[in-house]
């Protein structure tokens, strides 16, 4: 399993993604009015961002209004909310699941295995989330970029790219190496345990030479004393006429009937 050290690193740099995220989906500095041209009033400067629109003065402060209709804004805009909100989402679940993975943490308990794959699992949503504020960074940077060099546009209506897009370029590499961190190192300790138990075909061993089968012999019977004496002490009937009448003189005197059945006999 991955030692602390790097899933510690693993949380930092996601928590620091995380933030980056965040600060970057609230802020309005996604376009930034463009000085350029005939465009010298440079006191003045409009911000537009994912929920509001921002004017400010050189020695006023920032006025904001937010949007009034999710349906006029334009596409890029509308996905830029959900994907940066589902961002978010992730990386907040991401970071709830690898404290659960953690080996500082008891939540799991004597199951090294099930650990690595809590951990694997909260990479995962970590480089989802890294993907998820990708796509509308990049996206509306596009955008700027091709109306910035647009001959039909005029200079008043070109933006410039604003902090916050660099804001959340730099959130989501780091989203990205923190899930690389759990992931990685998690899916490589995995592997070697795997491996560890392959069987070899090519190990050395030592093998033993067949015994010979023994035949079964019949085993004499062994009577106990005391079995022994109730066995003798018991009458023997045959049909051979019998001169020994010492037993039959001495226990069968009590009883008539059955000596006079053992006579004929």
């Amino acid at each position: 399993m991955a030692n602390s050290a790097l899933e510690l690193l693993g949380l930092i740099l996601s928590l620091i993604g995380l933030i980056g995220a965040a600060a970057s989906t609230g802020m309005p500095m996604w376009r930034v009015t463009a000085f350029i041209g005939e465009n010298i009033i440079v006191f003045e400067t409009r911000y537009e961002g994912l929920w509001m629109n921002c004017f400010k003065q050189a020695d006023i402060r920032m006025q904001c209004k937010v949007y009034d209709s999710l349906l006029a804004l334009p596409p890029d805009l509308q996905a830029a909310r959900g994907l940066m909100c589902c961002s978010l989402a992730l990386a907040g679940l991401g970071l709830l699941t690898s404290l659960v993975g953690l080996q500082c943490t008891s939540c799991i308990r004597n199951n090294d295995r099930a650990k690595r794959l809590v951990l694997i699992v909260a990479g995962a949503m970590i480089i989802m989330a890294c993907v998820c504020v990708l796509i509308p960074v990049s996206w509306t940077g596009h955008v700027i970029i091709r109306d910035f060099y647009n001959p039909l546009l005029i200079d008043a209506q070109r933006r410039e790219l604003g902090e916050a897009l660099y804001i959340g370029w730099v959130a989501g590499a780091f989203l990205f190496a923190g899930g690389c961190v759990f992931t990685c190192c998690n899916v490589r300790s995995e592997g070697k345990d795997a491996r560890s138990y392959i069987y070899s075909r090519n190990s050395d061993y030592v093998a033993y030479p067949p015994q010979p089968v023994q035949p079964l012999q019949p085993q004499q019977l062994v009577l106990l004393p005391q079995a022994q004496a109730q066995a003798q002490a018991q009458p023997i009937l045959s049909r051979q006429p019998s001169t020994n009448y010492s037993y039959q003189s001495r226990h069968l005197s009590r009883y008539p009937s059955a000596r006079s059945g053992v006579a004929y006999l």
